[in-house]
């Protein structure tokens, strides 16, 4: 009598499972290529430099420039009102005579973000380098 194998008398088979990982990496690959060539076109905005500490109080300066924006979105060099499109070369007028490179935004919390990034973008055009924004602190309950 024949002794019967280990699986029984039948021959013992292995499954082999593996997972082609090739069009894996292809698709992979195309997806790389595809977000490095469209990130650059994504990026727009304005810079800004941001302080990179808590806010605190700044020292009391006389000659600040304030670029204001109300409610109605009428932008304001100090108390004198300024049309958007005048706006960048009346900064760059003032720019040059008074050679400091900053200026403070101070706007209505009610003003559409569209208008505040566009009078950013203005003083950018002007020369300014440096904007900083103005804000009140929040009210103790």
């Amino acid at each position: 009598m024949n002794a019967p194998g280990p699986a029984g008398g039948r021959t013992a088979r292995t499954h082999l499972a593996e997972i082609n990982v090739t069009p894996l990496v292809d698709v992979m690959l195309v997806l790389l290529i595809i977000f490095m060539v469209a990130a650059p076109m994504i990026q727009q905005g304005v810079d800004v430099n941001l302080p990179e500490v808590v806010a605190t109080e700044l020292p009391a300066q006389t000659d600040l420039m304030v670029i204001s924006v109300d409610r109605a979105g009428r932008v304001f060099l100090g108390n004198t009102p300024v049309p958007m499109e005048a706006l960048a070369e009346k900064l760059g007028a003032i720019y040059r005579r008074k050679g400091t490179k900053e200026a403070f935004l101070r706007a209505d919390r009610d003003v559409p973000y569209g208008v505040v990034v566009r009078v950013m973008a203005e003083a950018k055009r002007a020369g300014i380098e440096r904007l900083g924004m103005i804000t009140e602190p929040p009210e103790e309950p």
